[in-house]
């Protein structure tokens, strides 16, 4: 479990570095308008991404199962039909390119010199997409294949070329937000070099034969766009609370905009340890599941829930303990500081309160249940959420959280009674 669990914590921990380091050289310029404008490019190409996540989460239980049942044709259909489909929908935001950088730009807002900027950064990056999205692909067929140290190393040679590439392009060479975006261009196709090499290598060691039919033909993805539109809904579902959260904290001030900024931060670093131990869930339960050992499954669960269960409590003493601090370090306006002090009891028993859909993501996705995650995700967004945000909203920020809480518990809950029942 840890030779999975490990490695994609310090991946996930690689990730914010690289977003202070973008923020940092951008912050260092003659115009505010650079850090806006990568902040605009950034939160597109994150939403753009993000949607296409379930490239990683499908491919990794296919392939696991795959691997369980030491189906090496197996193992290459998962690889293949993940990549054709990832550079196939590269292609397509590629060339809708225009329209759809158009569009999200003007929807976030800003100045004109932000815009403009943000635009030329758009431009550049989104050459990355092919890149990006087979990196997707390869980092979830090697978590299927229990190898949790390939992806570490996609990780670290993007965020640590990325670093590297923005420092010497801004500061050494001069340029402005379109080094920035050239740096991620170059570090995604660093990183899908390495991971293209280890690919070989890992099917030369699982002998077998690429079923071409299995690749050339549309209805032989059946079961692979089935599963993948299931988690495609189900993170279309996630972004929008995640997104509702901060758009009615905007409309309760800029005061509590700030603050609730400030403390989603202690969700996501909540998220960087407890996703490491749902990723080593995903890889084990596939194989289980591939080789048929029930036994191995509910071992598989109650092990990586216990740790799962450590982590979620060490996150809530840590915030019970430090968490004054952590805000004080993300920000130093005094009423910011203030108002996130009133709300941070919310994250501090958020931890114990989410563990339980984070583990049981990486469960379902091992055992390919996309079906059941959409349904869980869609009912806790749709009938649990907004209502119980509609009915608290003469408590103001605090009935915010309390619905993002019951958002949590929501997914959790269903998740465990559904599982019961595999």
């Amino acid at each position: 479990m840890w030779r999975i669990a490990a490695p994609m914590i310090l991946s996930n921990i690689s990730v914010p570095l690289l977003g202070m380091v973008d923020t940092g050289v951008t912050g260092h310029l003659e115009s505010p308008a650079y850090l806006g404008a990568v902040a605009i490019g950034g939160t597109i190409f994150t939403f753009l991404y993000m949607s296409m996540n379930f490239l990683r989460m499908g491919t990794t239980g296919i392939a696991a199962q795959s691997y369980g049942a030491g189906d090496n044709d197996g193992l290459r259909v998962s690889l293949g039909q993940a990549l054709i489909v990832s550079l196939a929908i590269a292609f397509a935001i590629l060339l809708l390119q225009l329209p759809v950088g158009r569009f999200a730009i003007a929807l976030l807002g800003g100045d004109a010199e932000t815009q403009q900027h943000a635009a030329t950064y758009f431009s550049i990056r989104v050459w990355s997409a092919p890149g990006t999205l087979a990196n997707y692909a390869l980092i979830g067929w090697f978590l299927g294949l229990q190898n949790a140290r390939v992806p570490l190393l996609i990780f670290l040679t993007i965020n640590i070329i990325n670093i590297v590439l923005d420092l010497l392009f801004v500061i050494v060479f001069g340029m402005k937000v379109d080094g920035v975006a050239l740096a991620s261009v170059i570090a995604e196709y660093s990183g899908l070099l390495v991971g293209g090499a280890f690919a070989i290598s890992a099917l030369r060691s699982h002998e077998g034969h690429w079923p071409l039919a299995r690749l050339t033909r549309l209805s032989a993805y059946k079961s692979f766009f089935s599963m993948n539109a299931s988690l495609f809904v189900r993170s279309m579902a996630l972004m929008f609370t995640f997104a509702f959260v901060t758009a009615q904290g905007a409309r309760l001030g800029p005061a509590i905009l700030a603050a609730n900024a400030v403390l989603l931060n202690f969700q996501n670093l909540t998220s960087l340890g407890l996703d490491g131990l749902a990723h080593a869930a995903e890889a084990m339960v596939g194989k289980a599941v591939g080789q048929k050992d029930r036994d191995m499954l509910q071992h598989t669960v109650r092990l990586t829930l216990k740790w799962s269960l450590i982590f979620a409590v060490g996150f809530t003493v840590t915030y019970l303990i430090a968490g004054p601090l952590i805000v004080r370090t993300l920000t130093d306006l005094p009423d910011v500081r203030k108002t996130a002090m009133v709300y941070l009891p919310w994250l501090i028993v958020s931890p114990v309160i989410s563990v339980w859909c984070f583990l049981y993501d990486g469960v379902y996705v091992g055992m390919t249940r996309a079906r059941e995650m959409r349904n869980i995700m869609v009912f806790s967004t749709f009938a649990v959420f907004l209502p119980a945000w509609y009915l608290t909203q003469s408590f103001g920020n605090h009935g915010l959280w309390f619905a993002f809480m019951l958002f949590f518990a929501s997914r959790g809950i269903g998740m465990h009674f559904v599982y019961k029942k595999f």
